[in-house]
């Protein structure tokens, strides 16, 4: 389907890849990860045909249809919604404006047969329905696919952009970044779409249970080459780790080796006896190769967050709020308290106010009701959406910005802060206009680590992130003492940081104290995660066998059949639990295998990545028996109980 010969690509002296030769099949859902400025966005140009290769090519099938979700594309606001998506499947599009064209007119009716008949041969005459299908499905309800686009805000236009790349029908399609501006629905959409499609997809995204949901293979940037993973996004992570400690552990062995027979030729060279021996020695070291590890272009800022002084107990109270623009409600009497360490992750589908929710709470924003009321001693950093908000005037260099922060501090304070979050040597002489989202969202969190916040009001941080800078803040909000409240749709940073659960909905709003999987497990809502699936599922299986057999009417059959069961249950139970303990084992004793002396080197390629393969599916599989050994206690306590 699709394949790279050698294929290269640099700027000057700065190589972003080389020798790259690679094959891609239909069916299969690549996850294109590297770091920001590594070349992804650059390679999926490659394909597209729009940015020349350095070196090499790629190949594809003459008549082979792409879509490419493109956030620069040029759309006109006049347009309606519903006909910018349909006009995704260009060959029935075109023909259906010909077609309208010439019926208007009255002209031509041979040429209006041949356009019927090739509108119906591409099953053109549902493309409306197709089309208003897709919208839906990525969060435009069906009352507004007739009006303008210019309606819908930049997000919202992203996804009609992406509902047009997928209509066509592409035999392959690259996606840059398709979350980004999608809410927790609208990705669970796209995840299954994408789980069902055919053909060809490279996606490039920073958010990890998206990839583990969607790719069969990951396509990692780094080391100045691109590499082929099979498996999703965790998968590669443990092999790819697996690989380099391997590489290390052969280059250790070998330096030592070298460091051994250096050391015997230096005692014996000049002794007589020895010389032959120390000659010998010497060849053997020429011999010896040592494999030179390239950089990665990976790169992991350090944030850190400490707080000039804590904040009282009680941080925040908020009372009945409530804001609408125009005849459109966003909230409705939203109240919550928020105490000191507490970290607040808002959720919910978009246009219901959370980011509007945020900018009332830091006093960017005036509810039309409500109060607003901030406790003792508390000091506020916000992280907008819109970086600029934060960063101010454009022409402003990053230096300057951060020193803006802290005016009275000296030279070295300030590049201190910025080499933290990854801006050295030139980079901190860069205009804010110029900065890529990822830089700017750094600088952003290095001017509010310079200005030691006790409470952190942030709307999603994650979006410009990498991967690694992703893991990175998340360390440090885990680590920070202080109080957060946060707005994200990424689910992982979700799972890993909230302590407690705040979901705005059209009914209103929830509020849970506790975790993101205790929240999910507890109301079993499936919008919010594939995982909230299989929970429903086993609390309404805990229900009915719960219920059956109840009550002092059930027949012979029924009874003989619940003490059969009554009998079975515990065995079950018994046999589950001896698999779990024997896949945890078997998990530990493959990190104690990773870390024993001389594993790496005594362990062959095949071996080392048959362990990997089977550490990366253990998790899944305890889960899953975790499950069944909840499901057998939850029915024999039923069954005991009746």
């Amino acid at each position: 389907m699709l394949s790279f010969q050698n294929l290269g690509k640099s700027f000057g002296a700065r190589v972003l890849f080389e020798d790259v030769s690679l094959k891609l099949s239909p069916g299969c859902r690549y996850g294109l990860v590297g770091a920001n400025g590594s070349g992804k966005t650059t390679l999926l140009g490659i394909i597209a045909g729009t940015e020349p290769a350095t070196h090499g090519s790629v190949t594809m099938p003459r008549t082979t249809r792409m879509g490419v979700l493109r956030q620069d594309r040029f759309l006109r606001d006049e347009d309606p919604i519903l006909e910018v998506a349909a006009a995704g499947d260009e060959v029935v599009w075109r023909a259906l404006v010909e077609e309208r064209a010439l019926f208007a007119s009255g002209a031509d009716p041979a040429r209006v047969g041949e356009l019927e008949e090739l509108v119906r041969a591409h099953d053109g005459y549902t493309l409306e329905a197709r089309a208003s299908s897709i919208l839906e499905g990525l969060g435009i309800p069906v009352r507004v696919h007739r009006q303008p686009l210019g309606t819908l805000s930049g997000g919202f236009k992203l996804r009609v952009l992406l509902a047009q790349v997928l209509i066509g029908g592409p035999d392959v399609v690259l996606l840059d970044e398709p979350t980004n501006h999608l809410d927790i629905l609208s990705i669970r959409w796209l995840e299954k779409f994408l789980a069902g499609y055919r053909g060809c997809a490279i996606v490039v995204s920073h958010d990890q249970r998206f990839l583990d949901n969607v790719a069969t293979h990951v396509l990692d940037v780094d080391y100045g080459t691109i590499c082929l993973y099979t498996g999703n996004y965790s998968a590669f992570a443990a092999e790819k780790e697996a690989i380099r400690a391997r590489k290390e552990a052969e280059i250790a062995k070998a330096e030592a080796e070298i460091a051994h027979k250096r050391a015997f030729v230096e005692r014996f060279r000049y002794k007589a006896t020895k010389a032959a021996q120390a000659q010998s020695r010497l060849k053997q070291i020429e011999r010896v190769e040592v494999e030179e590890l390239a950089d990665t272009s990976r790169r992991a800022p350090r944030f850190l967050f400490e707080p000039e002084r804590p904040s009282g107990r009680e941080v925040l109270t908020a009372e009945g709020l409530e804001k609408s623009y125009g005849n459109v409600r966003v909230l409705g009497g939203v109240s919550l308290a928020v105490r000191r360490g507490e970290r607040l992750g808002i959720i919910g589908a978009n246009g219901l106010g959370k980011s509007t929710l945020l900018r009332i709470l830091v006093g960017r924003l005036a509810a039309d009701a409500g109060r607003v009321g901030w406790g003792h001693e508390v000091r506020i950093g916000y992280f907008a959406q819109d970086h600029h908000e934060i960063l101010g005037d454009p022409d402003k260099i990053a230096l300057e910005v951060l020193w803006a922060v802290r005016p009275h501090e000296g030279n070295a304070f300030v590049r201190g802060h910025l080499g933290r979050v990854l801006f050295s040597g030139d980079d901190v002489n860069k205009p804010v206009r110029a900065l890529s989202g990822g830089e700017a969202a750094r600088l952003v969190f290095g001017c509010l680590a310079a200005d030691r916040p006790n409470v952190l009001v942030l709307d999603e941080p994650t979006n410009h992130l990498d991967i690694e800078a992703i893991h990175a803040l998340v360390a440090a909000l885990v680590a920070f003492p202080g109080t957060v409240i946060f707005v994200s749709h990424d689910r992982w940073f979700v799972s890993q940081l909230a302590t407690r659960i705040l979901e705005l909905t059209p009914q209103g709003h929830r509020d849970f104290p506790g975790t993101y999987a205790e929240y999910l497990e507890r109301c079993g809502d499936d919008h919010l995660d594939v995982a909230a699936v299989v929970l429903r599922a086993k609390a309404e299986r805990r229900v009915e066998e719960g219920e059956s057999g109840q009550g002092a009417g059930a027949s012979w059959e029924e009874q003989k059949r619940r003490r059969n069961r009554q009998k079975e249950l515990p065995l079950r139970r018994d046999k589950v639990l001896e698999a779990i303990a024997a896949a945890e084992a078997r998990q530990r004793a493959i990190h104690d295998g990773y870390a024993s002396d001389g594993f790496f080197e005594r362990t062959s390629k095949a071996e080392l990545d048959a362990l990997v393969r089977e550490e990366a599916e253990l998790p899944g599989r305890i889960e899953a028996l975790l499950a069944e050994w909840e499901a057998l206690e939850s029915e024999l306590a039923a069954l005991e109980g009746g």
